[in-house]
């Protein structure tokens, strides 16, 4: 009779030897190949040399003393005030509408989702003439705003305000309507048998589920409010003190005063850089 152990020697000689699981995270060894290491670099060059460029050219020694001007106090104020109260007014209109994409079935839901998104891929400036055609002192809706109520909106702060929550409810909209699929509705449809209103059920169960993504969605509209440039000039202007945010006074400081513009554009590289740290548990992982 054969030995359990022979036997066992046996059928891994016929099936190749024993199989082991590759660990997770395991490395593929034998090397990077030449043609993906060569692209890969370029292109991790590409993405750093003009940022490493940025700091290397900045006029650290007068820093302070440019930093310290009454326009880029007055730039910063606005954009931080404006890129605040867009981000509340996506989160207000954005936080219903990601509910809805996410938790009702209705005709047509996936045109009217692609419509939403359409500003992240649309060129701002075009936004920017779009919200003009609308909001304008003549137009579609604008021409109503003014005769009924006299609200104008474009080249005001308000309209700076209407420009940034425009390009960043977006990103709002798709991170909240991920976080919802991701949930599981039966806390909501437990929380219906227990007598609670539709409503009620989203305000005491679905909105603390969903926090996380309430949260990431409304840092990154702050930071895609803080950066716009396009439809805000376009629709808003650019009066310093109004409707000069630090994009546009980047932009008219590097016609003027390169190292002002130098200086204002690692303020905003700062901001980004907290951004993504304060993101960093939800869009990084470690290895």
């Amino acid at each position: 009779m054969t030995s359990p152990r022979k036997a066992g020697a046996v059928a891994r000689l016929r099936t190749g030897g024993p199989r082991r699981r590759p660990r997770a995270g395991a490395q593929v060894r034998g090397g990077v190949p030449l043609p993906l290491l060569v692209p890969a670099l370029i292109g991790l060059a590409f993405l750093l040399v003009p940022l490493i460029a940025l700091l290397i050219r900045a006029p650290w020694p007068s820093m302070p003393e440019l930093l310290a001007s009454t326009a880029v106090w007055q730039a910063l104020r606005l954009s931080l005030v404006c890129a605040t109260a867009a981000t509340v007014v996506s989160m207000l209109f954005g936080v219903p509408l990601a509910w809805l994409l996410a938790r009702v079935e209705f005709p047509g839901r996936g045109l009217v989702r692609a419509l939403v998104t359409l500003p992240l891929v649309l060129p701002p400036v075009v936004g920017g003439v779009a919200l003009l055609m609308a909001l304008g002192r003549n137009g579609v809706v604008g021409q109503w705003l003014d005769s009924w109520f006299g609200i104008t909106l474009p080249f005001t702060t308000a309209g700076v305000i209407v420009a940034e929550a425009f390009v960043a409810m977006p990103f709002l909209v798709i991170s909240v309507e991920g976080t919802l699929r991701a949930a599981d509705p039966r806390f909501e449809e437990a929380a219906a048998t227990l007598g609670a209103s539709r409503f009620t059920a989203f305000r005491r169960v679905t909105l603390p589920l969903i926090a996380p993504g309430i949260a990431a969605g409304a840092v990154l509209a702050w930071a895609r409010a803080l950066g716009e440039f396009g439809a805000t000039i376009t629709f808003a202007g650019n009066f310093p003190g109004r409707t000069q945010t630090m994009p546009l006074a980047v932009y008219l400081a590097l016609q003027n005063d390169p190292e002002a513009a130098i200086a204002l554009s690692l303020v905003l590289l700062a901001v980004s850089i907290a951004v993504l740290a304060g993101l960093r548990d939800r869009w990084m992982t470690a290895s």
